[in-house]
C-alpha cells in the first residue's frame, strides 16, 4: 500500500488536491462563517461539512480502494471504515473549528491514510499561512515540499517552549505545570493537528494534550515521527490506535528531550 505514494506524481496529486479543496471550501468561508452547535457542544460550520463532502468525493474518485472516515461521519460509519481490509482515509475537515468560527486564523485540514492500523501517509494544511506539512512512512517529513527535520541541537527543557492544552489535563497535572513550569514559556494554539506540526517544525519543543481523537492526531503524529521527534501517551503507550477513542499525547522534538519531558510529567 505504501508503494502508492512512493510515486512522486501520485503524492503530488494528493497534496495539490487537498490544498485546492481547502482554499475553496475552508479559506473562502473564513470571513463569513455559518455555524451551529453539535450535540456534544462543539462548533460545526458549513466549512466542516462542505470540506468533508468535497474531500470524500475527490479521494473516492482518485483512490476508490480505500474507505473514508471523517470527523463529521456517524459513529457507525467511522467504526466500519476503520475495519476496512484495504485501509481508510481519516479526515478532520477543519481542525480548530472554534478558532475558525471566532475569526482566529489558526486552523487546518488534516488527512491521513491508515492501512493495517498504521499511518502510511499524512498531511496537514494551514490555509491561512499556506503551509503544507506532510509525511510518508520511511520517507521523511516535509514542509511546503522541503525536508522537515525536528530540532536536533541539544536543548534543555528549561529553555523550551511548551505547547500545552490545559483544558483536557487532570487538575493535578495542570496545577503542577502552572506552579512549577519546567519550560521557558507555554502556548496553546487551538488546533491539535498544528500542535503536532509546530513541534515537528521546532516552533515548540515539547507538547502535552490530555485527549484527542484519531482524526486530530493521525497525520500530525506521523509528521512528528518522520521529522525525528518522539511521542507517547501520558501512560507511555503509543498514541496511535486503530479505533475511535480519545488519547492523551506527549511529544518532543528529540528522543533526549522527550525523556526529560516525560520524566517531569510522570
Amino acid at each position: 500500500m505504501t508503494q502508492l505514494f512512493n510515486n512522486a506524481q501520485e503524492w503530488q496529486t494528493l497534496k495539490d488536491g487537498i490544498v485546492t479543496l481547502a482554499k475553496q471550501e475552508v479559506l473562502s468561508r473564513f470571513e463569513n462563517v455559518t455555524s451551529t452547535t453539535k450535540a456534544d457542544g462543539s462548533v460545526l460550520t458549513e466549512a466542516d461539512t462542505e470540506m468533508q463532502k468535497a474531500t470524500a468525493e475527490f479521494l473516492m474518485k482518485q483512490w476508490p480502494q480505500f474507505d473514508f472516515l471523517g470527523e463529521e461521519s456517524s459513529q457507525e460509519e467511522q467504526a466500519e471504515a476503520l475495519r476496512s481490509d484495504q485501509g481508510c482515509w481519516i479526515l478532520d475537515p477543519v481542525d480548530g473549528t472554534s478558532n475558525f468560527a471566532s475569526g482566529i486564523p489558526i486552523f487546518s485540514v488534516s488527512l491521513a491514510l491508515v492501512v493495517n492500523g498504521q499511518v502510511v501517509a499524512g498531511m496537514v494544511y494551514d490555509p491561512d499561512r499556506d503551509e503544507l506539512f506532510a509525511a510518508r512512512t520511511g520517507l521523511g517529513a516535509e514542509l511546503n515540499h522541503q525536508p522537515l527535520v525536528a530540532e536536533t541541537p541539544k536543548t534543555a527543557l528549561k529553555k523550551c517552549i511548551g505547547i500545552v492544552d490545559f483544558k483536557r489535563l487532570s487538575p493535578e497535572l495542570a496545577l503542577k505545570l502552572v506552579q512549577t513550569p519546567p519550560y521557558a514559556s507555554q502556548r496553546s494554539i487551538g488546533s491539535v493537528a498544528l500542535d503536532w506540526c509546530w513541534i515537528a517544525a521546532g516552533r515548540g519543543q515539547v507538547y502535552c494534550h490530555g485527549a484527542q481523537n484519531i482524526w486530530d492526531y493521525a497525520a500530525g503524529w506521523l509528521i512528528v515521527k518522520e521529522a525525528g521527534g518522539q511521542s507517547a501517551t501520558l501512560d507511555g503507550e503509543s498514541v496511535l490506535v486503530d479505533r475511535v477513542v480519545k488519547r492523551s499525547a506527549v511529544a518532543a522534538t528529540t528522543p533526549e528531550l522527550f525523556k526529560e519531558w516525560q520524566a517531569y510529567l510522570a
